[in-house]
């Protein structure tokens, strides 16, 4: 009876972790960049009762052992990569990715992070930094006279300065690939850290080697549906329940049991 009241126990802690993520994705619905996260789950090592028997052993047994599973636990929560709509700001300075790779940042510390949130401005000396300040890597500069700014979709970055009929070249925004992206961890404020299971970062230009491309005055909106996750959350909150009504059911049969006399 006890085995019961701790599984549903587990079913319980998973759904509730569950909801949390839910819960996130759709407090992130409106964020710059985000990617959804899905929570993952496997189950607990099942009690053996009875184990097989082979045909023809010394002493035969059912062809088919009798188990009881023993709960469920979280595994890894694996965050979206789908696409998100880009949405048209007018800003020379919002640049979008269509498709993989990350921009990269240099945080105060000195420390690189990355980020799909391409809501970049300029500081007092004219460096491209991220809404918080980090510096974008390799570092860019504007001209405090630029009369315009032109970022191209391969990365490169151009102004057209007071005397002059041509573009001035101010360097290419790269992007960074990572082997499972999946692997990154979030800092918050939009940011990504590399791990050991991210892989190495490779550096690349815009639309080489897989990398996606940049459109400026856009930016790419969360890919979290609505919908779909006030669906999970339904499901989410019946598989509660569920559990929930489990464990008072297994209260119920052990009160009768006790009072048995």
């Amino acid at each position: 009876m006890l085995r019961s009241l701790y599984t549903a126990a587990s079913g319980m802690d998973a759904q509730q972790l569950k909801m949390d993520v839910t819960a996130n994705n759709l407090a992130n619905a409106s964020t710059t960049g985000f990617k959804k996260e899905r929570a993952e789950f496997e189950d607990l090592m099942a009690e053996q009762l009875a184990a097989p028997g082979a045909p023809g052993a010394a002493t035969p047994g059912a062809p088919s052992p009798l188990e009881v599973g023993l709960g469920v636990r979280a595994a890894a929560t694996t965050g979206g990569m789908a696409q998100g709509e880009l949405v048209g700001t007018q800003n020379p300075f919002d640049v979008a990715i269509e498709g993989a790779g990350y921009l990269a940042v240099r945080q105060p510390g000195g420390e690189l992070a990355y980020t799909r949130a391409g809501n970049l401005r300029v500081d007092a000396t004219g460096r491209l930094v991220t809404a918080h300040g980090e510096l974008v890597d390799p570092e860019i500069t504007v001209p405090t006279d630029a009369l315009s700014v032109v970022i191209n979709r391969d990365g490169t970055v151009q102004a057209r300065t007071p005397g002059k009929d041509t573009l001035e070249d101010l360097g290419t925004l790269e992007l960074t690939l990572f082997p499972n992206p999946g692997g990154l961890t979030s800092q918050g404020r939009n940011l990504l850290a590399p791990s050991a299971a991210s892989g190495e970062p490779m550096r690349v230009k815009p639309g080489e080697q897989g990398a996606g491309f940049l459109s400026q005055g856009y930016l790419e909106n969360s890919n979290v549906q609505a919908v779909e996750e006030m669906v999970d959350l339904i499901s989410t909150q019946r598989a509660y329940e569920l559990n929930s009504k489990v464990i008072q059911t297994a209260d119920q049969m052990l009160q009768r049991l006790t009072s048995l006399r």
